[in-house]
């Protein structure tokens, strides 16, 4: 099989080097790819936007499947113009995948399913937010539409929610994204991932994660689109029975009643507080970091996962993952998720990669005369695994220490709340 990998990013590179070990995969094309997955894949220079350019290299090069990793072109409907150009894609369709594009529809999904979820309010002006939010003590402000995992405010009083509505809706940083808002109740707990592959009826739960969104250590400063993650999450043990009859399947069942079958990776974001359960978010694929951190315990082919996700089959494949924790630490420019420069020489890679138990994902980075170098805000992923957390802890430590870049940051404390269990 010809594999097309569509995307950039650090989640993009950990498929393309599981999809490359498949005994049914003769060749992977990443499209547009980055430094590292040219070690494993062939990059093609054509933007994850730009469909109708990836449709037709598919058709030139007969690509047999392709994998879409990032949300924008799931929502923009890659999945149906694949399928009526004759090609198979892995991802849900443009109307499944509204359940990340938009967070009303998420909300309204989950409320339809009876899925636990915080109270809400939906507004798309500032007259309805002064309405609204007397009603909040403390709140979560979401932009509606896609903000690259950055559009969410957490905020302690009334005062700062309206600030945070005022970005969003007069100040527009992230412009249409949030020309409309979900204001939540602000809930409290420890959150975990959840990652399913569905096949529009089926769902089989991956082993759980926990991703960690700020910037700085101790969960200060401004949300990323992820600093690191580690799997398992010990907050979610002996709660997945509950999530999944609580929150995955009713999920895909609605989306099934409403003739919008949800075919690829369904990711809910929970916030668990003892006993209690409720849905932050949902994604329409694999988190970028949790991905990186799942996959290299996944021991199944994962190729045929997803054609099983596709055909419909997924209840007659069995799924094996291993026993063995994962940590995925990422490097991040200086200055991100602000501003950071590019082209900053990456030295040390070979010498991380060559400690066992140590895996680097490459993110925002390319090839320049010979040389690798940061392109991008999040710049790479060093993963490290071992018997227990902490092993794969120091591992993931042991690889960021070898290396170095002008500006590099990473937290130190990636997998500390596991390590406190």
């Amino acid at each position: 099989m010809k594999i097309l990998i569509v995307g950039s990013g650090g989640r993009e590179h950990c498929l393309a080097w599981k999809i490359s070990q498949s005994p049914k995969v003769t060749k992977v094309f990443c499209a547009p790819g980055n430094a590292g997955t040219r070690e494993v894949a062939e990059n093609v220079d054509i933007s994850a936007d730009d469909i109708a350019s990836l449709i037709k290299f598919a058709k030139k090069e007969k690509i047999d499947l392709a994998v879409v990793g990032p949300e924008a072109p799931l929502v923009a409907g890659i999945v149906d113009q694949f399928e009526k150009a004759g090609l198979l894609a892995f991802g849900p369709k443009q109307n499944a995948a509204m359940i990340e594009g938009s967070k009303a529809f998420a909300k309204e999904i989950m409320v339809a399913a009876k899925v636990p979820t915080a109270r809400y309010e939906v507004i798309s002006g500032i007259d309805e937010a002064q309405m609204v939010v007397g009603g909040f003590q403390k709140a979560a402000v979401k932009a509606d539409g896609l903000a690259a995992g950055k559009g969410v405010f957490i905020c302690q009083n009334r005062g700062e929610i309206m600030s945070a509505v005022n970005s969003l809706l007069q100040e527009t940083i992230f412009g249409k994204a949030g020309s409309r808002i979900v204001i939540e109740e602000l809930l409290e707990g420890e959150e975990a991932s959840i990652l399913a592959f569905c096949d529009g009826k089926n769902v089989k739960m991956m082993v759980s994660s926990q991703d960690h969104k700020r910037i700085f250590d101790n969960d200060v400063g401004p949300n990323t689109g992820g600093m690191g993650a580690y799997s398992p999450a010990p907050v979610v043990n002996g709660l997945e029975g509950r999530i999944m009859k609580e929150v995955m399947q009713p999920v895909v069942d609605e989306m099934a009643r409403r003739g919008t079958p949800y075919k690829g990776v369904l990711y809910a974001g929970l916030m668990v507080n003892g006993k209690e359960l409720k849905v932050l978010e949902f994604n329409a694929r694999f988190g970028d970091p949790e991905c990186q951190c799942i996959i290299p315990r996944l021991e199944s082919d994962l190729v045929e996962i997803m054609l099983a996700c596709i055909k419909g089959t997924l209840g007659d494949v069995e799924i094996k993952w291993g026993k063995n924790p994962a940590c995925c630490v990422v490097i991040a420019a200086g200055g991100y998720p602000g501003f950071y420069e590019k082209g900053k020489q990456i030295d040390g890679l070979e010498n991380a990669s060559a400690f066992e138990g140590v895996l680097v994902f490459h993110a925002g980075t390319k090839l320049a005369n010979g040389k690798v170098t940061t392109n991008g805000g999040r710049v790479l992923g060093v993963v490290g695994t071992g018997d227990t957390i902490k092993a794969a802890i120091d591992a993931a430590y042991t690889g960021v220490s070898q290396i170095n870049f002008e500006g590099m940051q990473a937290r130190n404390d990636i997998g500390k709340r596991a390590l406190e269990r």
